[in-house]
């Protein structure tokens, strides 16, 4: 018997040659989605910020350019440091180019997402598209956070030791909250430490994340290059963060000197770092008014010099990245 050949099953059939058309459709739907949302959300949240944003026009309107130039680049060398740092945490060379602009728009993402998962989505597809596999960039993401946290951290404590009247830290807490928010901290570990004694399987995926996040970290280590970028961004971004707070009150004659402003910035984003708010809109403009308050300056010159720092750092920047972030999804680069 001869054997007898069929047909190729066509596309518009009901073979299997229809499934790759189907995910393919899919594929392209979810990115012009994509491409659409970051514009629609910046529309959305800056619909419901309206009022912040008019009165941070106003004050910029009345500030002193000179500083408002200078506060303008320490804002766009934090995009160059945050790279620097995200290039630090993973062996391969990252193209640099892209990396900048995934740093850009992982800024507006940060912003538009709660808790920094704007910024963790971008830069896990950025490194997955650049080749990296899942559980080595989940661990770069992990040292890059690691870094940025010890990095600011430390910069607070050291500007504390130097400047140790910078910033009345009683007038930040409540009177006898310090009691119980050391003993909520000190519950974290205890607690975590019982569900993962409780779940083995979760207990064998934390050691399995924990032996790759350490092998990465002993790679990145062994190349004085990447440590140096690593921890070298990771000091540079808070800097650079506080300076532009400096510059901007500055510009509009904030009576607190530097060190002091620099030291509110800093105790103000370690005191908000765990707020579930999107890029801490609301709790971080709060938490530097009252910051500065403390640090001796005046309520309504500090929260001119809040609305303005904000405005300049995350309210122009958010519709540029929100269309960056477009761009590089229809690009594939993330």
């Amino acid at each position: 018997m001869t054997a007898v050949e069929l047909p190729e099953p066509t596309v518009s059939g009901r073979g299997p040659g229809r499934l790759p058309v189907r995910r393919d459709g899919r594929v392209r739907l979810l990115r012009r989605v994509f491409c659409v949302l970051p514009p629609l959300l910046v529309t959305v949240v800056a619909v419901r910020h309206r009022s912040v944003l008019a009165e941070g026009f106003g004050h910029l309107a009345t500030a002193r350019w000179p500083w408002l130039l200078a506060a303008a680049c320490a804002t766009c060398l934090t995009w160059v440091a945050a790279a620097c740092t995200r290039q630090g945490a993973v062996v391969e060379r990252l193209p640099r180019r892209r990396l900048l602009a995934a740093q850009f728009a992982a800024g507006a993402a940060n912003h538009l997402l709660p808790t920094g998962l704007g910024a963790s989505a971008v830069n896990l597809r950025f490194m997955a598209v650049c080749g990296l596999p899942l559980a080595r960039s989940s661990a770069a993401l992990a040292l890059y956070l690691l870094a940025e946290s010890v990095g600011r951290v430390a910069l607070l404590g050291v500007l504390l030791i130097v400047f140790p009247g910078a910033l009345r830290l009683g007038t930040l807490l409540p009177e006898g909250a310090a009691g119980p928010l050391l003993i909520v901290v000190g519950a974290v570990p205890v607690v975590a430490a019982g569900v993962l004694a409780l779940v083995p399987r979760l207990r064998a995926a934390v050691v399995s994340f924990l032996r790759t996040a350490l092998g990465e970290a002993r790679s990145v280590h062994t190349r004085p290059a990447r440590a140096l970028a690593l921890w070298g961004g990771a000091f540079t971004f808070p800097a650079l963060q506080a300076a532009a707070l400096v510059l901007v009150g500055r510009s509009l004659g904030l009576p607190v000197p530097a060190a002091h402003m620099a030291v509110a910035y800093l105790a103000a984003t370690v005191a908000v770092a765990l707020v579930p708010t999107p890029g801490g809109i609301g709790s971080v403009e709060a938490a530097l008014v009252v910051a500065l308050v403390a640090a001796g300056g005046p309520a309504a010159v500090a929260t001119a010099v809040v609305l303005a720092f904000r405005l300049m750092t995350v309210w122009l920047p958010l519709l540029p990245g929100a269309l960056t972030l477009a761009a590089l999804v229809r690009m594939r680069v993330i």
